[in-house]
């Protein structure tokens, strides 16, 4: 019994030992926090005071980007794609069947109008050729012949008609074989270059099989197709930019067709630019941007879109004005008109020399303290 006694004794000494520990330990840590604290407080205040010194509006102030009115011309364009196209960008086909026996040019050489490009297998035309050349050097001899006797009125009429009439008949005749002969050529029907050879000696060809791409790329336009709904706002005439991504090229220049027809497939109608062989290099079927001027106001206001606000009254802006010697935020009622790339005309509300809170007026509502 003596042992267990002493056993509990030390047990009950130890436990309490370690609860004062523990206490003290509390009391330690309350004790750092609250010192902390009061030094976090302090760094508060000074920072408090050290941003409102180097802010003479005050901390409540709110940061803004703003936009001066200045009237500068506003325009909207009409965009639409657009490609290349040539009025001389032909595929060429035989006229007449047969084998190929000639390929005279390759891709890249510069020709001339009328230059033979290929031929066609045209022994058996030259050898009816020689026949009838035979029979109507014949003929002609009888006719001349014949001719001298009715001028001297010997012979009869029908003799000298006969052989005037077999004489034409055979000089028909070969006319029609040199023209046979001529659709064995396949001929350039404009000065261009050679883009493509499509054809091989000893190919057999027939008409409407492509032969040869003859392209004059000094005879270029660009071509695109136009909504109907614009029809009665687009022009010839009216002002262009065409883009030309690919080059990194712009030309201003103007409308030099627009179609008055509408395609009742696709409800569009097609307008042309003509381009000049000085504005630089260009290529059939290249990709273009087509920009048409449809409105233009020589002195506007314009803003960002998004910064145009809506209430039941109707479009604001949040502009710059001074109150009581304080830069504040102020509303102004505004009309707008047109848009275009994200900027907005303003046709009344706005003055010259307004600056009007473009960025962070999100923030802002009528008499807000502001800084920009």
């Amino acid at each position: 019994m003596k042992i267990f006694f002493v056993v509990i004794t030390a047990l009950a000494f130890v436990y309490s030992c370690s609860q004062d520990a523990e206490s003290g330990d509390k009391k330690t840590q309350l004790e750092k926090l609250k010192k902390e604290q009061s030094e976090l407080k302090e760094k508060i205040a000074t920072l408090e005071a050290e941003l409102s010194a180097g802010d003479s509006l005050g901390a409540k102030s709110k940061l803004v980007a703003i936009t001066e009115m200045t009237p500068r011309p506003f325009m909207h364009y009409i965009e639409v794609q657009a490609k290349v196209k040539g009025d001389e960008d032909v595929v060429l086909s035989a006229e007449s069947m047969g084998s190929v026996t000639a390929v005279d040019v390759r891709a890249g050489d510069r020709v001339t109008k009328g230059q033979v490009l290929a031929t066609i297998d045209d022994r058996i035309i030259r050898q009816q050729i020689g026949t009838i050349q035979s029979q109507l050097d014949l003929a002609t001899q009888l006719f001349e012949k014949q001719k001298n006797l009715w001028d001297q009125k010997i012979g009869s009429e029908v003799q000298f008609l006969q052989a005037k009439t077999n004489k034409e008949s055979l000089e028909k005749q070969m006319g029609a074989l040199s023209d046979q002969l001529d659709m064995t050529r396949i001929k350039a029907p404009f000065n261009g270059t050679v883009d493509e050879v499509m054809i091989k000696t000893g190919q057999s060809v027939a008409p409407g099989v492509a032969a040869i791409r003859l392209v004059n790329l000094g005879e270029l336009k660009v071509v695109a197709e136009i909504a109907e709904s614009f029809i009665s706002k687009v022009h010839k005439g009216d002002k262009v930019v065409v883009e030309f991504p690919d080059l990194g090229k712009v030309i201003n220049t103007h409308l030099d067709y627009s179609g008055q027809a509408i395609n009742t497939l696709n409800r569009t109608f097609n307008v042309e630019v003509r381009l000049s062989p000085s504005a630089g290099t260009f290529h059939p079927n290249m990709m273009a941007i087509l920009k048409i001027l449809d409105y233009e106001s020589p002195k506007a206001f314009s803003i960002p879109e998004n910064s145009i606000q809506k209430s039941k009254d109707g479009q604001f802006v949040y502009v710059v004005s001074l109150d009581n010697g304080k830069t504040v935020a102020h509303r102004k009622e505004i009309s707008t008109g047109i848009i275009y790339n994200g900027i907005t005309e303003v046709t009344s509300g706005l003055d010259s020399g307004d600056k009007v809170i473009t960025t962070g007026f999100q923030n802002v509502i009528d008499g807000d303290v502001i800084k920009f």
